[in-house]
């Protein structure tokens, strides 16, 4: 499991590589993407429900 200082060095790492102004619009593409993939998780579901 990672601990919180692996956490935090993680962050430090990304901060560094991708820069202050870059994070926020790279968190945002993630949380669509994520939201794409449930949404289309979520599909699937229910088409497997409707056919049994």
């Amino acid at each position: 499991m990672i601990g919180g200082w692996e956490l935090i060095l993680i962050l430090f790492v990304v901060l560094i590589l991708f820069g202050g102004k870059r994070l926020p619009e790279f968190a945002r593409s993630l949380g669509k993407g994520m939201r794409a993939f449930k949404k289309a998780t979520q599909g699937i579901d229910e088409e497997e429900e409707d056919k049994e």
